[in-house]
C-alpha cells in the first residue's frame, strides 16, 4: 500500500497531500494519473507536473507485478520459488504523449499506443526479450528472465536502439511524429514467487532496484536517445560506441551514479 502523504513528501511536493487526500487519490489511482489530473488536482505549474509524471513512472517500474491486466501472455516458469538473478530491465517510454492527449480524439490515441506497443513487441520479440508489462505509454522488459542469454545486456542495448529507430519511422497519421527514449539498467533481483500474508502479489514477480533505475535513466535520456547504468555499460565492452554523461543525482538513490548515452554500434 503506498502512502500518498509519504510519497509526495519524499518526492518534494508534500504540498499538495492535502488535495491528493481531498479527491480520494489513493495508491491504485496514483498509478494512472496524467497530466490533465495533475490540473484537476490543482498542480498549477508545468515543471511540478512533469516531475510529478516522470516520478509516478518510476512508481509504475517499482511496484507494478511482471504479468499485469495489460501484460503479455504468462511464462511458463514454475511458481511457487522465488530466486536471485541477474536481470537487465529497459523501460521505454514514448514522448510528449501526455501532450497528444490533449489535442487528439481518445479513439485516435489509442490507435497511436497500439501501433506503438505494436513497434515494441516486434523489436523485443526479435530479439527474445520479454516485455513484463505495458504501462500506458510505457514499456516495462526484461532481459535474463525468464530466458537468460549470455549476451542479455548486449540484446537489450540493441533492442533498445532499434525500438526508438522504428518509433521514429512510425507513420500512425493525424499530423503526428513520434519519438521514444530509452534507459537500461542491470543488477540484481529477486525474481519468482513474492506473494506473502500480507499482500497479494502477482506470482513471478521482479523485487529490486534495477527497474526503479533504468525508469529514472529513461526519464534522463533526450527524445531518441538510448541511456545506460554504469553496470550494464561494463558488461558491454566495445561493442558500441559511448558517450558519457557524467555523475547524476538520481531520486532514490543515495548516491550519484554514472551514467552513459548509446550512439551507436561500432
Amino acid at each position: 500500500m503506498i502512502d500518498i502523504e509519504k510519497w509526495l513528501a519524499d518526492e518534494g511536493f508534500g504540498q499538495y497531500a492535502a488535495a491528493f487526500a481531498e479527491n480520494a487519490i489513493d495508491g491504485e489511482l496514483l498509478l494512472t494519473l496524467t497530466a490533465d489530473d495533475l490540473k484537476e488536482l490543482g498542480v498549477a505549474a508545468l515543471g511540478h507536473r512533469k516531475r510529478l509524471l516522470e516520478a509516478i513512472a518510476a512508481l509504475r517500474a517499482e511496484t507494478m507485478p511482471a504479468h499485469p491486466v495489460q501484460a503479455l501472455q504468462a511464462s511458463p516458469t514454475q511458481t511457487g520459488l522465488a530466486e536471485r538473478r541477474q536481470l537487465t530491465v529497459l523501460f521505454c517510454d514514448l514522448v510528449g504523449s501526455t501532450e497528444l492527449s490533449g489535442r487528439l480524439d481518445p479513439e485516435d490515441l489509442r490507435e497511436i499506443i497500439n501501433a506503438y506497443q505494436d513497434a515494441c513487441s516486434e523489436v523485443i520479440t526479435q530479439f527474445d526479450g520479454h516485455i513484463a508489462a505495458f504501462l500506458g505509454d510505457g514499456a516495462l522488459v526484461y532481459f535474463g528472465w525468464p530466458q537468460a542469454h549470455e549476451d542479455d545486456a548486449e540484446r537489450s542495448v540493441r533492442a533498445a536502439l532499434a525500438l526508438v529507430q522504428q518509433i521514429a519511422e512510425l507513420t500512425p497519421g493525424f499530423s503526428v511524429q513520434l519519438q521514444a527514449r530509452a534507459g537500461v539498467a542491470t543488477g540484481q533481483v529477486l525474481v519468482g514467487d513474492l506473494t506473502t500474508s500480507r499482500q497479494l502479489v502477482d506470482t513471478n514477480s521482479v523485487m529490486g532496484e534495477t527497474p526503479n533505475l533504468a525508469a529514472r535513466l529513461q526519464a534522463l535520456a533526450e527524445p531518441g536517445a538510448v541511456v545506460i547504468s554504469q553496470a550494464t555499460r561494463q558488461l558491454l565492452g566495445e561493442q558500441f560506441e559511448f558517450e558519457t554523461l557524467g555523475l547524476q543525482s538520481l531520486k532514490g538513490f543515495a548516491n550519484p551514479l554514472e551514467v552513459w548515452r548509446v550512439k551507436g554500434e561500432v
